[in-house]
């Protein structure tokens, strides 16, 4: 394809050079250019690609787009100035890769809590359907029955692409995404043309990216306002930003709550460790995920995929049979079944007051609950103390740890946590830096019947220190020091 239809909807300041040549790859990777690509310099967070210009050219690059030119242009090669390197890398890339997501069903799902769970059993629902899926997860991505590891909540904006030409290719016919705030804020999605979205909550997250709370909104919001009038948009009625996500949405408006009037109402039946017990427009049905939240994330799910076109009851028939997502309230039982350990990814103060509070609802008033949590190093400092205090305010004992520290010091932020601790607080909590040390002593001081949750992981399987992922997986830990329990 010639530079010059890859450029199309592109804002162009300048040209240097025949937009005629044919690139043969794109990269805004200095280290991925050979002969004949296309190099993009884009200014990230840690490097900017401007300053990698001369080595692209070096290595064989015909063609560069970037937002400041070089002083001297080589006479042999194409320049291309424009407004916005990231949102022209964008658009290339959806061109170079045959624009797929116009022949695909693509539906994004953004939020603070609930993206993975929902997208999954979006996947798992048309896929048990007969439908052929791809999948875009913080957990994985998936074509069809194929595997992808996943290495962000969104793809760059090239890999999305070239994920979405392989689904259209692998005879996919609907993709589920999650859509991060950082995805939208860098238009790592934009030249995706979705035929739907939806939004589960919005609670204080990522502040350290964003800056302000109504900054958070403001961009999450701004997926909703590009939809297009042939998709639709739905929303958690019950949040109080829920109807705000929508304003000036041009995409058919649906909601779904459990407390107020919605196009897909639902009512909590039953909370208990066994599952919900939910009515769905006065249909009484039992689903295997537990908690409040989750009755949210099947509403969402449900709601979508009547949107979509699918039968109430064949939905909710087949939705009843799934399991959520890898490390979402994931419940371990001891090989003695004396004890459950519930592993979660909640890292959000929400997310974690979510989980805290479902299992307050379902523990018998004798068992006690041991939690273990930490806080991500290089990441929104200011939740940490809102994350400690509901840890608190809901644990019986509590062991703050490392979770993925990064370059921060692991106990510089155990401290930082502690600062949401109150004197009486503190006569009920543990600091163990190491993570499995912190597991193997909440296993060791639970008693029969004790609830211990392990929250901020879920489904990973590293330890992020110092630039280096270290192995570690909080479910293999807990099973590990669950066997030793009858030796």
């Amino acid at each position: 394809m010639k530079l010059s239809e890859l450029l199309y909807g592109v804002s162009v300041v300048s040209v240097s050079g025949s937009t005629a040549v044919e690139p043969v790859n794109i990269t805004t990777d200095s280290r991925q250019v050979r002969e004949g690509s296309l190099f993009i310099a884009v200014r990230g967070t840690r490097f900017d690609g401007h300053t990698f210009i001369e080595q692209a050219l070096q290595q064989g690059a015909i063609a560069i787009v970037a937002e400041t030119l070089p002083t001297d242009l080589a006479t042999n090669k194409t320049y291309v100035q424009v407004a916005n390197a990231t949102l022209a890398s964008a658009l290339i890339a959806s061109h170079f890769y045959g624009d797929a997501s116009s022949r695909l069903r693509v539906v994004g799902v953004t939020g603070t809590n609930g993206k993975t769970t929902i997208a999954t059993l979006l996947y798992k629902l048309f896929s048990s359907l007969g439908h052929t899926c791809g999948l875009i997860s913080t957990v994985e991505n998936r074509i069809g029955d194929r595997s992808i590891p996943s290495t962000h909540t969104t793809p760059d904006p090239i890999q999305l692409q070239q994920l979405l030409q392989q689904m259209e290719q692998a005879g996919c016919t609907h993709v589920f995404m999650e859509v991060s705030s950082h995805a939208i804020h860098q238009h790592r999605i934009a030249g995706i043309q979705f035929a739907g979205g939806i939004f589960s909550n919005i609670t204080h997250d990522h502040l350290d990216y964003h800056k302000t709370f109504d900054e958070y909104i403001r961009v999450k919001k701004s997926f909703f306002d590009v939809l297009p009038a042939t998709a639709f948009a739905l929303s958690n009625a019950d949040d109080k930003r829920g109807a705000v996500m929508l304003q000036n949405c041009k995409a058919r408006h649906l909601f779904y709550a459990l407390r107020t009037l919605a196009d897909y109402k639902g009512r909590l039946l039953d909370n208990g460790l066994e599952g919900l017990q939910l009515s769905i427009d006065e249909v009484e049905v039992h689903f295997r995920l537990i908690g409040t939240f989750n009755a949210y994330n099947l509403l969402a799910v449900y709601g979508a995929a009547c949107a979509m076109g699918l039968e109430k009851i064949e939905v909710l028939t087949q939705l009843s049979q799934l399991q959520g997502a890898p490390g979402r309230f994931e419940c371990i039982v001891s090989p003695n079944e004396q004890l459950l350990a519930v592993v979660d990814y909640a890292h959000t103060p929400d997310a974690l007051l979510n989980v805290l509070t479902t299992l307050k609802q379902l523990r018998k008033p004798e068992q006690k609950l041991t939690t273990v949590t930490g806080c991500g190093g290089d990441r929104d400092r200011t939740k940490r103390p809102l994350m400690a205090a509901a840890v608190a305010a809901h644990s019986d004992r509590f062991i703050f740890t490392s979770d993925n520290p990064r370059s921060e010091d692991p106990a510089s932020i155990i401290k930082d946590m502690e600062a949401g601790l109150s004197a009486a607080d503190l006569k009920k909590y543990i600091p163990i830096i190491d993570r499995e040390a912190a597991i193997k002593t909440a296993i060791t001081l639970s008693a029969p019947h004790d609830i211990i949750l392990v929250a901020g992981k879920g489904h990973e399987t590293y330890q992020d220190v110092k630039g280096v992922k270290e192995y570690f997986d909080d479910r293999e830990t807990v099973r590990k020091w669950f066997a030793t329990l009858d030796k």
